[in-house]
């Protein structure tokens, strides 16, 4: 099959959207299927505003479309509600052509913590936006629900995988994370104000706080909690490194759909304490992780669990599987579009 995948989110940019449409098209590619990735490298660009390592992609419905149908594809997914995404959708409407979407993260949520934005008005857009769509990729039962809530009931189960061949509990620890007094507390992802890093990094808890990753707010939270340890960020075998070293991970973020960074630590043997929010409340039982509306709480079970057990759990999340569920929800793209715009 020949898929063309635009998104808004891609290479160099570091997020859970980038990793995961990474893995699957390294998934499919490896079965044998054509991706077209139409991302903001293609195109002139600006800063997003606050967030200017984000570039956001100066291109219309016509140049979009014209890649689209110069790869001549069978069926198109709109990964991302951005610049990109919006001129897939016009093409694809203009044009009478089917396409899927994806809700990757809770977006209305994410913009109201960083502007101050009223939520509810942006789920008008997101209405808006996804609701063409022949089906909308949801990561876990909690979203699904949370998208029907707003009317958008066309949703169909994508899930998450881990690479076991890098993450996994044998192999080496992070020296640096080593030398610190235990038990060690992490934190990997952006830091930024929308993941609630502060909420972590305030607990009273017993132990030192590491924090691996970069964002916009890393020198405010840095200033702010000058006991934490501010690694920068990791990848790859030094980033598996780092889950080997920790005692547990902390996930505060009430904005994720789902989170790779837990199964990833997982696999490594480290524990999860996370927020009640979509995602963590999916991905983790009790035997794995802790979740707790007070995360000093949670952080405390997190350290009673057994690590066999976490590397155990993790096997049930693989990009194989995650890669045959995004490719049963595809639409061919032939098809005159059943939605109204």
């Amino acid at each position: 099959m020949r898929i063309a995948l635009v998104t808004d989110a891609w290479s160099p940019q570091v997020n859970g959207v980038v990793r995961t449409l990474t893995a699957i098209k390294r998934e499919l590619e490896a079965q044998g299927h054509e991706l077209l990735v139409v991302s903001p490298d293609r195109f002139a660009s600006l800063p997003c505003p606050s967030y200017p390592e984000i570039r956001l992609a100066l291109a219309g419905r016509r140049t979009v479309g014209q890649l689209i149908r110069a790869f001549d594809a069978d069926a198109i997914h709109i990964a991302t509600e951005g610049p990109l995404g919006l001129a897939a959708r016009r093409w694809c409407l203009a044009e009478g052509l089917r396409f899927t979407t994806a809700y990757h993260t809770q977006f209305p949520d994410y913009v109201a913590a960083r502007t101050g934005v009223n939520a509810q008005w942006i789920w008008r857009y997101i209405r808006w936006f996804h609701g063409p769509a022949d089906a909308i990729l949801s990561s876990t039962p909690s979203v699904d629900a949370v998208l029907r809530e707003h009317g958008l009931p066309q949703v169909r189960r994508w899930g998450r995988g881990v690479d076991l061949t890098l993450f996994s509990a044998d192999g080496a620890t992070d020296p640096a994370i080593d030398a610190l007094a235990g038990p060690i507390l992490l934190y990997v992802g952006r830091i930024a104000v929308e993941k609630n890093i502060a909420a972590f990094l305030a607990a009273d808890v017993p132990g030192t706080k590491v924090v691996v990753g970069d964002g916009p707010a890393h020198a405010a939270l840095a200033a702010r909690y000058p006991d934490a340890h501010f690694m920068g960020p990791r990848f790859g075998p030094a980033l598996a490194a780092a889950y080997r070293s920790a005692d547990v991970l902390a996930f505060p973020s009430l904005t994720d759909t789902f989170g790779l960074v837990m199964i990833e630590a997982l696999a490594c043997g480290t524990p999860v304490a996370a927020l009640p929010a979509p995602g963590p409340v999916d991905v983790l039982d009790s035997s794995v992780g802790a979740i707790d509306a007070d995360l000093q709480t949670g952080i405390a079970a997190a350290l009673t669990r057994d690590r066999a057990a976490c590397v155990a759990y993790a096997r049930r999340f693989t990009w194989a599987n995650s890669a045959r569920q995004f490719l049963g929800s595809l639409a061919p793209i032939g098809t005159a579009h059943a939605h109204a715009a």
